[in-house]
């Protein structure tokens, strides 16, 4: 079955004006995949040397984009469908962990 994906704009919060479709994905999993890598997208091109996981979050919601996803037969719908709120807060914690080691690694080998 089918899923679609839409993507809000949580900067314009509600404005469904400002929605747009990613696309239509055969499985709930590439559905997934695909609204997860929205996600990723804005948190990698956010994220600045230092920043911490509730500042990257923080620029999240109110700026990046909230991917969602819609069954094309409500009925056999997989639940849960996606958060992106959530997959975005998780994000940014494994995010910053990771650069912050990347970071003080390429700090110290410059001395």
């Amino acid at each position: 079955m089918p899923y679609k994906v839409l993507v809000d704009d949580n900067y314009a919060f509600m404005d469904e004006s400002k929605r747009h479709p990613a696309g239509v994905f055969e499985s709930h999993q590439a559905a997934v995949a695909a609204a997860e890598a929205i996600v990723d997208e804005f948190l990698l091109s956010s994220y600045r040397p230092g920043m911490n996981a509730d500042e990257l979050f923080a620029a999240y919601r109110g700026y990046g984009e909230d991917p969602f996803i819609l069954a094309t037969e409500p009925d056999a719908a997989v639940e849960p469908m996606f958060s992106a709120r959530t997959y975005a807060a998780e994000s940014c914690a494994e995010i910053c962990a990771e650069r912050r080691r990347w970071w003080k690694f390429w700090a110290n080998s410059l001395s």
